[in-house]
């Protein structure tokens, strides 16, 4: 706890055993500006924004501080609150020079107003800073601060028009990857255009290039610049992976596997070259690949001295391949070690895929009473009975399981929280909220319970009110994090404020393709109206997802 909020409590304690003869009539607010503070502080720490924003403004009128200024700023613009944010701000400019912070706010909250000369006035300022920051902050500004994207798009285009952009290639990285966030396509390929020719022979602006082109639908263009960028890669493991991740988005994780063949190789470039083969279902590159890596065991002859990595790597594969005798076989002669404890794991798994369910269990079961290892990997073994009692549509014994692990850690975090999804899968609400709750106990600034229990209540109840303040805890902490944006625009939609939800569902979706956001953008934009685009986006999640439940209960809603 902050020392002025400790401060503050101590005065409040002692006003309150003072005798009540002495005591004067309560005042409306906070005498001081650190009790405002303190109270600023408890309602952030509950998801009342609107109640910090408000205190903390009230601290930012009684004391001069610029910080105090700036944090009152912040939390308001977090809060969505305009008008405590304009003041707050104005606070800021008189005790503050004309830092990028407060030009960045400045223009942050001119987009949140529509006031696009003003938000174009400080972004262009914020661009001729002549340090790296300036433009970042403009950047930051664009991405996250209007309610509408279009004015965002706009100020960006006309950015561009006037040559404001610094003449350095990672601001125009950025900005064009923002035109594509945007869903600009024309401006995003005029701007990678302009970049192309600034910035020649750079592999970070092919690869710019070749995301404009696929986002564009131009797939086979695409891949002529990524295959023209494929030989400079050879002596750049960086470069290798980013190849491979662009040659899979564009539906070829088999040329994805390929791109990373070429130039040294380690167990991660192993491992991920035969995930990539198993995803393309390419088993005879697969087969390939595996006889490779059992044939040479890094410059020894005999396999009883293949490296513990080499043996676990042998093992994925052969599961990959469904070879799962041979996988078993690899993972139990893993000698002891670190990877020891992975291949016991993976083993527990492969008997169950070869249909040992019993032997499974039995294992998983001798895994989680084994004090030799380390705490992690018998947690790890709950939870990987769990999964597989799951799988095998075992509900009890996954419960079971559950407490049995609980039993032996019962503070553990991650025990929890499966459980709690567990519950709500099952429809258990109560169970599911009680666990979660636990995890906040324990944990109270938890930003994955905070999310999960905030989603589970503004998706399966009708406690929106309280949602909201769970996720708002949960988007002060991680205020980026796409899954928490989602959870936010599904909030805002069950509160009947669906324009506000649309523009931070679509935000989430163009961090994360994910077919749960994607189902929900549909779904407001149905109950928009704006049915052609909403099948659009339903199309989008079952192409990542066709059995998704979000995405299910959205079709069954709309009949769409």
């Amino acid at each position: 706890m902050p020392a002025m909020i400790r401060t503050a409590l101590a005065t409040l304690l002692i006003l309150a055993l003072a005798p009540p003869v002495l005591a004067a009539p309560a005042p409306s607010r906070p005498a001081d500006p650190l009790a405002a503070v303190m109270a600023g502080e408890f309602a952030l720490q509950a998801g009342q924004l609107p109640e910090a924003s408000r205190w903390y403004l009230e601290a930012a009128r009684q004391d001069d501080d610029a910080g105090l200024a700036e944090r009152a700023t912040r939390i308001a613009l977090l809060a969505k609150d305009d008008a405590r944010a304009t003041e707050a701000l104005k606070l800021w400019r008189e005790r503050s020079p004309r830092t990028l912070a407060l030009r960045g706010a400045e223009a942050t909250l001119a987009l949140r107003e529509g006031k696009a000369r003003v938000a174009r006035r400080e972004l262009t300022a914020l661009m001729k800073d002549p340090d790296e920051l300036g433009w970042r902050h403009a950047l930051t500004a664009l991405a996250s601060g209007g309610k509408d994207p279009d004015l965002a798009a706009r100020l960006l285009g006309e950015l561009v028009d006037d040559r404001a952009i610094p003449d350095r290639l990672q601001a125009w990285l950025a900005f064009a990857g923002l035109a594509q966030q945007l869903d600009q396509r024309d401006l995003a390929e005029r701007m990678v255009a302009d970049v192309v020719k600034r910035y020649p022979g750079e592999p970070q602006v092919a690869l710019l290039h070749a995301r404009q082109l696929r986002q564009a639908d131009r797939k086979p263009q695409a891949r002529e610049v990524l295959d023209g960028l494929l030989p400079r890669a050879t002596g750049d493991a960086g470069l290798r992976l980013e190849l491979a991740e662009e040659y899979d988005r564009l539906g070829d994780p088999a040329a994805a596997s390929q791109a990373l063949g070429q130039g040294p190789q380690d167990s991660l470039t192993y491992g991920l070259r035969a995930s990539l083969l198993a995803k393309a279902e390419d088993t005879a590159a697969l087969t390939a690949l595996y006889d490779e890596l059992r044939d040479d065991a890094s410059g020894v002859d005999q396999p009883t001295e293949y490296n513990p990595d080499r043996r676990l790597l042998l093992g994925q594969i052969a599961e990959f391949l469904k070879r799962r005798d041979e996988a078993l076989a690899w993972y139990r002669s893993v000698p002891a070690g670190e990877q020891r404890a992975e291949a016991r794991l993976r083993s527990i798994n492969t008997l169950y895929e070869l249909g040992r369910k019993d032997e499974a269990f039995a294992d998983a079961r001798r895994l989680q009473g084994d004090a030799t290892v380390e705490d992690g990997t018998r947690r790890d073994a709950y939870l990987m009975e769990a999964e597989l009692r799951q799988k095998d549509k075992q509900d009890a014994g996954e419960l079971e399981v559950f407490a049995r692990g609980l039993a032996a850690y019962p503070d553990d975090l991650a025990l929890l929280y499966s459980r709690g999804l567990a519950w709500e899968r099952r429809d258990r609400i109560d169970h599911a909220e009680a666990d979660f709750r636990r995890i906040l106990v324990i944990d109270p600034e938890n930003v994955a319970a905070l999310n999960a229990l905030g989603y589970t209540l503004a998706d399966r109840t009708t406690r929106y009110q309280e949602a909201l303040e769970l996720i708002d805890r949960a988007r002060t902490a991680a205020p980026e994090d796409a899954a928490i944006i989602d959870s936010y625009g599904w909030v805002l939609y069950r509160l009947g404020r669906n324009a506000e939800a649309l523009v931070e569902l679509r935000r989430a979706f163009t961090l994360q393709k994910d077919p749960e956001i994607a189902a929900h953008v549909a779904e407001v934009l149905w109950v928009m109206g704006q049915k052609d685009e909403a099948r659009r986006y339903f199309e989008e999640a079952r192409k990542l997802d066709p059995d998704n439940r979000s995405l299910l209960r959205a079709l069954e809603k709309t009949g769409a």
